[in-house]
């Protein structure tokens, strides 16, 4: 297990700025998700760490060791690839003990390392066959065990389940979760599925517009995000973004709705310029009468255990409300709404926040 600290790097490509200043800690066996849209810089980071792409600026340590000015190859980790990678004239055994036998570990280390690999990796009966002859779980699996017979000090995954159909992505997802428990090794993992970084992450790097946008644990980045940009980008469905008129005095504010409703809030400070009010479906119910507002019903999506309402407001504006499993909403109903105080957002016009939770 090594340990991994970015200090303000930076990268360009011509005049295009695409990592920012960029300054990380990441813990020995810690298991962090990058988690961004495209173009958020997150592949690009996990490239610099690796070695496959230079840092113009900053300092890379692993392990306690400068490593920018390493080559790939002695910075002593190993990437898992979105496309696999595999040899497709080799097999299975071949292709994991492919890049030991360029270093010349010792034969016998490398059938004991590949007999672990497959062990952990349950595949010890895929040894012989060829990548041709593999699912993609499997191939994906192979990759994995080729990572794990280098015995790295850092693994990192390139959105290494996005070939990989719904059903094998989840199960894929859990084996995952399990060989980092096992291993309890240090590994970076790139991903713009959110479900993979709540998953997975013992804490998650949000990345927007090639900077940090927060690190926080799971929980944290949900129901305390950073920012607005984090607020709506984790969740699915996305959380509710309302424009609202903030007033009062005291411990008792109230957010006036566009539709004119009106939604106590506790505890928000009163000396913000609040623009916007925050809130997660599963914290705007369909209640029988007495909500805050009431709204339209446009589509009833039935998930089994809960039912998401896509609504209209008076007003037009678009939330998404949750209720139960059995619900009795039908599209074209109108439906009360009640607003879960605990479960509160609030933004400000310079990018601040405060969630009812804190």
């Amino acid at each position: 297990m090594a340990g991994i600290s970015l200090s303000r790097v930076w990268k360009r490509f011509g005049s295009v700025d695409v990592i920012r200043d960029v300054s990380l800690d990441i813990e020995p066996g810690e298991l962090v998700v990058f988690l961004g849209p495209s173009g958020s810089g997150k592949t690009t980071l996990l490239r610099m760490i690796a070695g496959l792409e230079s840092i113009d600026k900053g300092t890379l340590l692993i392990d306690g060791v400068r490593s920018e000015g390493l080559a790939p190859g002695r910075r002593n980790v190993a990437m898992v690839f979105q496309n696999y990678a595999l040899y497709p004239h080799m097999t299975v055994a071949e292709n994991m003990a492919f890049g030991l036998r360029n270093i010349r570990v010792a034969p016998d280390v490398i059938d004991q390392r590949i007999a672990e690999a497959a062990r952990m990796l349950e595949m010890e009966a895929l040894l012989n066959r060829r990548p041709s002859q593999l699912s993609g779980g499997q191939r994906q699996r192979v990759a994995i065990g080729r990572a794990i017979v280098k015995e790295p000090k850092a693994f990192l995954f390139d959105e290494p389940l996005s070939n990989l159909d719904a059903a094998l992505r989840a199960r894929t997802r859990v084996e995952l979760a399990e060989l980092h428990q096992r291993l309890q090794a240090t590994m970076i993992y790139v991903t713009h599925d959110q479900v993979e970084a709540m998953t997975l992450a013992d804490r998650i790097v949000i990345l927007n517009n090639c900077r940090i946008e927060q690190v926080g644990t799971p929980i944290e980045v949900y129901t305390r995000p950073a920012s607005r940009f984090v607020a709506t980008f984790v969740g699915s469905p996305a959380m509710n973004i309302l424009p609202v008129a903030v007033s009062g005095a005291g411990d008792r504010l109230n957010a006036r709705l566009t539709d004119g409703s009106l939604v106590e809030l506790r505890g928000a400070p009163t000396d913000m310029d609040w623009r916007e009010l925050g809130v997660r479906p599963e914290s705007l119910t369909v209640v029988a009468k007495g909500g805050e507002t009431s709204a339209t019903a446009t589509v009833v999506e039935r998930l089994g255990e809960r039912t998401l309402i896509y609504a209209r407001l008076a007003d037009g504006t678009q939330v998404t409300a949750q209720d139960r499993g059995i619900t009795s909403v039908e599209p074209g109903s109108t439906i009360q709404l009640e607003f879960d105080t605990a479960g509160l957002h609030l933004f400000a016009a310079d990018g601040s926040a405060w969630h009812a939770s804190e």
